[in-house]
């Protein structure tokens, strides 16, 4: 990749001016690597799945290094929607098609444990990232409004998942005043957090548990064997395993994984303090994803703001002005916020797949990756940690489930991929403008 993404958008070791990052609890930064050391496992990228894998790692007593290029919640995992979303991001129609029903029932179950996972963590490390329950799914067409209806029964009947119900016109209103959603459902499994200050914690809890954690420490090469040599510019790290948890970021480090998890990027704006203004956008604490290919997502923050997440963007700049990108989409939801002001817009790379499904693979006997949760990574990326640490223990099945989900590689590889995912995300956008 010509560009380098760790650095494309963002100033090395500083983390984006988000509000997330305005009101999370910072961690006093971790030293960089310097000269050699050795460990059972090294991991490479300091997000929620690279933290989750070392924390369940160093609680099973294997000595890990992390290494991060910039701060531990740095990428994706410190700046998305904050969403817990229940199943995978393929809806379990489309896996019992593409996996048979056997593997769609087991898929089905780890993601109920990731999300089981997360809020057992966030109550057994005292993490403090306000942490609500419920995610509706809105609706802007009556057939729409029909198979989310129709998809809502299949996971209460075959699913046996209660915790899920349709809403009409007058329940969606009622939740969400927008005047573009006449339906959907509700989701009071699923629930909504602030990202930043959880993977904050996971590494907090990691390094508690016995993590080595270096920041700033961008690794360079990593020279394969029975042993692996993990280097960076001021030092190495030599392991017996190596886990892969760069997401987007990964760059030219393993082109067999870039091939088939595209970076693209996504943008938040948080509102100044809605105050009294809060029951015209949610009456409810929940989250909200619509069912727009290209999506809007949005909830209410702490002190009362709302977070919004929207906006197309093709090519890997940043746009010179966020909150202009994120305004659109937020006034197309809801009109009379049109002169709101907005005070924090901010952008992140995360990463997709072409089925939207996670890549979880054994790139070597002794190396693993799991990335791509095409925008479902809170649970899945959490969960992935432990299914990976689990696997180098020996006991694999979870991983080798998600590992089984076919991965095709992207058109032209990881060379061509970007313009034509331009293509399709225009023709996507059209398709959502015209309602089609």
């Amino acid at each position: 990749m010509s560009m380098n993404l760790l650095y494309a958008n963002d100033r090395k070791g500083i983390y984006p001016e988000s509000w997330y990052a305005a009101t999370a609890t910072p961690l006093p930064p971790f030293s960089p690597l310097k000269g050699e050391t050795r460990a059972d496992v090294c991991v490479i990228g300091g997000g929620f799945t690279g933290l989750s894998t070392a924390l369940h790692l160093a609680e099973a007593g294997r000595r890990v290094v992390l290494l991060e290029a910039h701060r531990v919640g740095f990428g994706a995992s410190g700046r998305n929607g904050g969403q817990l979303g229940s199943g995978q991001r393929m809806e379990q129609d489309g896996l019992e098609r593409l996996m048979g029903p056997e593997d769609a029932a087991k898929l089905w179950a780890l993601a109920e444990d990731a999300k089981s996972l997360v809020k057992s963590r966030i109550q057994q490390h005292d993490i403090a990232c306000h942490y609500k329950p419920g995610i509706a799914h809105a609706c802007f067409s009556a057939k729409e409004v029909a198979e989310e209806h129709s998809y809502t029964a299949h996971l209460q009947e075959q699913y046996g998942y209660a915790d899920i119900t349709p809403l009409d016109r007058v329940a969606m209103q009622a939740l969400c005043p927008s005047p573009k959603y006449i339906g959907g459902s509700l989701d009071m499994g699923a629930g909504h957090l602030h990202p930043l200050a959880y993977a904050l914690g996971l590494a907090r809890a990691a390094a508690a548990a016995g993590a080595v954690i270096h920041e700033t420490s961008e690794v360079t090469k990593v020279e394969r064997g029975t042993k692996l040599d993990i280097h960076t510019s001021d030092g190495k790290v030599t392991a017996d395993q190596l886990v892969l948890a760069c997401n987007g970021y990964l760059g030219d480090l393993e082109p067999k994984v870039a091939s088939r998890v595209m970076p693209i990027n996504n943008f938040i704006a948080a509102t100044e303090p809605l105050g009294a203004d809060v029951a015209r956008v949610l009456a409810q604490d929940v989250a909200v994803a619509d069912s727009k290919f290209v999506i809007n997502y949005f909830r209410l923050s702490h002190d009362k703001r709302l977070l919004f997440g929207g906006g197309e963007s093709y090519g890997y700049r940043f746009p010179a002005d966020i909150a202009t990108t994120v305004r659109k989409p937020m006034t197309d939801i809801f009109p009379h916020l049109k002169d709101i002001r907005i005070d924090y817009a901010w952008g992140g790379t995360l990463a997709i797949t072409m089925k939207r499904m996670p890549y979880l693979r054994r790139l070597a006997p002794n190396i693993l990756t799991a990335s791509g949760y095409s925008g479902h990574g809170v649970g899945t990326a959490t969960h992935a940690g432990q299914l990976i640490a689990l696997a180098l223990a020996g006991q694999s099945d979870g991983f080798d489930t998600m590992a089984r989900v076919p991965a095709l590689p992207f058109p032209g590889g990881q060379h061509l991929r970007s313009p034509l995912l331009a293509l399709a995300m225009t023709w996507y956008a059209l398709r959502d403008r015209l309602g089609i």
